[in-house]
């Protein structure tokens, strides 16, 4: 069982920045792909950016390629999406998803990010 705590949102006008942050109960070495999903009121849950642990490698959704940043840090078991250029579009609750190493899914609670001037 994976628990994960994410922090960070908020309200920001256009074109701030806001940086969240995602903390797992287990050692992220141990997971296969850590990610960020965000989802808009009265629309479908949406792939914002991902991580894969082994190898390193990042995905970006084409709407936040350039404003956007996946990270990690293993010592702490946490990732971190930081956004930039923030555009009212953005604004979504902000979900952070583990897949573990037997293709295992887990969810946070989300953390609401409103971008409005």
């Amino acid at each position: 069982q994976v628990q994960l705590v994410e922090s960070g949102g908020g309200l920001v006008q256009p074109g701030g920045s806001l940086r969240l942050s995602c903390a797992a109960s287990s050692s992220i070495s141990s997971f296969y792909a850590m990610a960020w999903y965000r989802q808009a009121q009265g629309k479908v849950r949406e792939l914002v950016a991902s991580f894969r642990i082994d190898g390193g490698s990042t995905n970006y959704a084409d709407f936040v390629k350039g404003r956007f940043t996946i990270s990690r840090d293993g010592s702490k078991n946490a990732v971190y999406l930081q956004m930039n250029d923030l555009k009212p579009e953005d604004t979504a609750v902000y979900y952070c998803n583990v897949l573990n190493r037997w293709l295992k899914t887990y969810w946070g609670q989300g953390t609401q990010v409103t971008v409005s001037s």
